[in-house]
């Protein structure tokens, strides 16, 4: 058990409860404060390590550690390790980092396999109590035992068993004398009850598989649903935040943290107090609130497992997943993934948000904080016939246009440059005011370019145009203002770095992948053009800039340095997002 403090905490001293955001839960807190209930606010975050962590948890993790620091609380990250055999010590590094680049840190670091001797414990009370029993019925007879959602469920025949019984049972179940399946721990509630997550549900299963952090200490683990309140319990939690799929759990949540009651029994958890642990256990209230849903994308962590093992994608941070790696590593930012968070709220109803909504969060946090640079994704070389063939200069550009702050940086230009093939049409069509046969158009940051002459190859395609520019219409020259309704960027042939641009974009072509109704199966919504590789050309110093280092390429959207490949040798660029949204006239 660790204990590493929280960056939120030293700076939460100055928050007071919040007075910013209002939605349901953020106002049962500021009541719960209000009438003493609580004197200090207690969160927790609790995933579980069987793989990577998606957008979906983007949600629970900025309104649990969002609200710890609004109100001067603190948030636990705790990990949800009852299920040995599917969970990796990968996926816990993983999600600690996910949580920290999300732009927060935590009070305590826990497992829930920190409590497995506390939650041993707390069976056999509840077993002395008459609250629970060892079943013998297997999960297909469980099953049929329980009834449906409109018939009543029946006991078991084990169900009566004696407490001397039952405690030898589960101390044997203990000790690994009985096999997978062999027997079940249950708590004993209400086999008739309309909520079939009270008819009995199991409390302990026998596992005999090593556990990462235990070893092979326990052949019998916990559910998830008695392990997760005990922690909360435990922890001193105020507030147990979840998705509304737990609603109907709440009634055994409250059950089992009731029959149990850890502040009035010491004995079950004091021996933690030698491992440095200090929290006093409370009763958490538990709130449910709607989970977060994207158009466009899966959440589920089998199907995004099975992008990964079937090779549909390139590993759990491709840029095309909805895993925080992937989003990472496509250049998504913290500050949009919170903004879309912030501005999406708290509620009790379940909907689909556009991803649109999303990327233009993204998009407004990059137009802030996004250095500009040149770049060509598909080159057409220009040369401008009246300067020199070996002249040079250096020109100054801001990195920011709306942000003195971000400084100026020096861009090389020479006679022959690359454009970008779009910025030309020889049959130009109605409208179009870039460049075309004796048209003009600005060249950005030097001045007026007339093309004169179009050098095709045997084929007839254009691979070059030839141009002269208006040396009168360069900064600081008296016809540097004359008008012309074009401008294009631009890079220096001579010093241009040759780049690798991973153009990406949705993973899936449909806005409900998982909606069947077509006859068609999720996997065959993959988009086939949500990843294309370019040659481009990039300014020298886009190209030195190191990794997850975010940039605008002017006129042609925003990019990031990929975190993993990239280098000054072979610099790669992944496209983050379009500078506007190109779906739209799809839809």
């Amino acid at each position: 058990m660790s204990t590493e403090p929280a960056a939120a905490e030293t700076t939460s001293a100055s928050a007071a409860p919040a007075e910013g955001q209002r939605d349901f839960v953020r106002q049962i807190i500021r009541d719960d404060l209000a009438n003493g209930k609580h004197h200090a606010i207690r969160t927790r975050f609790p995933p579980e390590p069987n793989g990577y962590l998606h957008i979906g948890h983007a949600k629970a993790i900025c309104l649990n550690f969002g609200i710890a620091r609004e109100f001067a609380g603190w948030c636990n990250l705790r990990l949800d390790d009852t299920n040995p055999g599917k969970e990796d010590p990968e996926f816990v590094e993983g999600i600690k980092d996910d949580v920290r680049w999300l732009g927060y840190d935590w009070h305590d670091l826990r497992h829930a396999s920190d409590y497995f001797e506390v939650f041993y414990r707390a069976a056999v009370k509840l077993i002395e109590d008459g609250h629970a029993y060892v079943d013998d019925l297997n999960a297909d007879e469980m099953r049929e035992y329980r009834g449906t959602l409109t018939a009543p469920g029946r006991n078991s025949p084990h169900r009566e068993r004696s407490v001397a019984e039952n405690l030898d049972l589960f101390r044997r179940m203990r000790e690994g004398e009985f096999a997978d399946g062999a027997k079940t721990l249950r708590a004993k509630i209400d086999m008739t009850s309309g909520n079939i997550n009270m008819r009995d549900p199991a409390i302990y299963r026998i596992r005999r598989i090593p556990h990462q952090n235990t070893g092979d200490a326990w052949p019998i683990y916990p559910m998830y649903d008695y392990a997760h309140c005990l922690s909360d319990a435990l922890e001193g939690i105020t507030h147990s935040l979840c998705t509304l799929e737990f609603e109907d759990h709440r009634p055994l949540y409250d059950w089992f943290v009731d029959k149990v009651d850890l502040a009035n029994h010491p004995e079950l958890w004091t021996h933690l107090r030698e491992g440095g642990f200090k929290t006093e256990p409370a009763k958490p209230r538990q709130i449910e609130f709607s989970r977060l849903n994207l158009s466009y994308c899966i959440t589920s962590k089998r199907k995004l497992a099975q992008l990964v093992n079937e090779r549909l994608v390139d590993g759990w941070d491709d840029p095309r997943m909805n895993t925080l790696r992937g989003l990472r590593r496509r250049g998504f930012t913290p500050g949009g993934i919170r903004l879309l968070i912030e501005r999406l709220g708290v509620s009790k109803q379940n909907s689909v948000i556009d991803y649109a909504i999303f990327e233009n969060c993204v998009r407004e946090d990059l137009d802030a904080s996004a250095p500009r640079r040149l770049a060509v994704l598909d080159p057409l070389k220009l040369v401008i016939t009246n300067l020199a063939e070996d002249h040079e200069e250096t020109l100054s550009f801001a990195n920011h246009p709306k942000d003195e702050s971000f400084g100026t940086r020096e861009v090389p230009f020479a006679r022959e440059l690359w454009i970008e093939r779009e910025d030309f049409a020889e049959v130009p069509p109605k409208g179009f005011h870039r460049l075309k046969p004796e048209g003009e158009v600005r060249l950005r940051g030097v001045g007026i370019v007339k093309c004169e002459e179009l050098v095709k190859d045997a084929a007839g395609n254009v691979i070059e145009l030839r141009c002269t520019l208006d040396l009168d219409s360069r900064q600081g020259m008296p016809g540097a203002d004359r008008k012309v309704k074009g401008t294009i960027h631009w890079v220096s042939a001579r010093h241009a770095v040759a780049a690798e641009v991973r153009v990406y974009d949705r993973l899936f072509n449909v806005a409900a992948p998982d909606d069947e109704s077509d006859g068609k199966t999720w996997i065959e919504h993959i988009n086939p053009e949500a990843k294309r590789i370019v040659q481009a050309w990039v300014e020298p110093s886009a190209a030195a800039t190191a990794p997850e280092q975010r940039f605008q390429f002017e006129r042609l959207g925003y990019f990031v340095a990929d975190r993993v490949e990239h280098g000054a040798q072979k610099p790669i660029f992944n496209r983050t997002v379009t500078l506007r949204d190109t779906w739209a006239k799809q839809a």
